[in-house]
């Protein structure tokens, strides 16, 4: 005997709201099973199936348009190309979520950098080119010496880098970091990064002088030993998050 549930059943079950599932019917994700003498919508295990997988994919971030494609993969009866093509939309979010975390984690940096500098003293007068309202850096040259990690005359923790200019460095970074092989530590805590021995040295270095110039608070090494090549990082404390939003975990 095959199943059936009303459009409020189904709603509990599936997690979505009746006004959901009315909506999906109208854009053909999803379709009753049939309808009651009275013009009810009735659903079965299928359509639940359905939803399940719906429900699944909007967890992870896919539009209804990507949900869509997937289902006309769905609806061929196996699982391996829909896997497959669920693996690949998945794995694209991922370097995507990594590029907004490092970028808002950045951006939480410079926030941190100017609410110390606006705790500082006002100038007497009107905000102008030398108050903290106007100009980065023009009252506070140093994070307080009570940051955790941070000492006086230590570089800001604060990107210079333009905004514009930012999504460029990530996928610069992104690209050389696909070679990397793993992640640990060193003895003094900095982040070190094994990466492939095909690596691109000269574009490493360059890419390296071009993050330092514009995150003065990191301090690189590139390293060549019977280890292999690596690259380490090393950062405040109150830089750590960006560094691993950047760079990766250690294992």
């Amino acid at each position: 005997m095959v199943s059936t549930y009303t459009i409020g059943e189904a709603a509990e079950r599936s997690g979505f709201t009746a006004s959901a599932l009315r909506y999906y019917e109208g854009i053909g994700l999803v379709a009753p099973a049939g309808r009651t003498d009275a013009g009810y919508r009735v659903y079965d295990d299928d359509s639940l199936a359905r939803l399940g997988f719906i429900s699944r994919a909007k967890q992870l971030g896919c539009s209804l348009e990507q949900i869509t494609d997937l289902l006309v993969i769905w609806g061929g009866g196996r699982c391996g190309p829909v896997q497959g093509r669920f693996h690949e939309l998945v794995t694209t979010k991922i370097v995507d979520a990594q590029h907004q975390i490092t970028e808002l984690t950045a951006f939480a940096t410079q926030l941190r950098a100017a609410a110390t500098q606006l705790r500082g003293p006002a100038v007497d007068g009107p905000c102008g080119d030398d108050c903290a309202c106007v100009t980065a850096g023009a009252s506070c040259t140093a994070p307080e010496p009570s940051t955790p990690g941070v000492e006086p005359g230590d570089p800001p923790i604060a990107c210079t880098l333009d905004g514009a200019a930012m999504p460029g460095r990530l996928a610069e970074w992104q690209a050389m970091l696909d070679k990397a092989r793993s992640r640990g530590t060193t003895s003094d805590g900095a982040l070190r990064v094994e990466l492939a021995d095909d690596i691109a040295l000269a574009d490493l270095a360059q890419l390296v002088a071009a993050e330092q110039r514009c995150c003065a608070f990191f301090a690189f090494a590139i390293t060549v030993d019977p280890r292999g090549i690596a690259l380490e990082v090393r950062a405040p404390d109150g830089a750590r998050d960006l560094a691993a939003a950047l760079f990766g975990q250690a294992a």
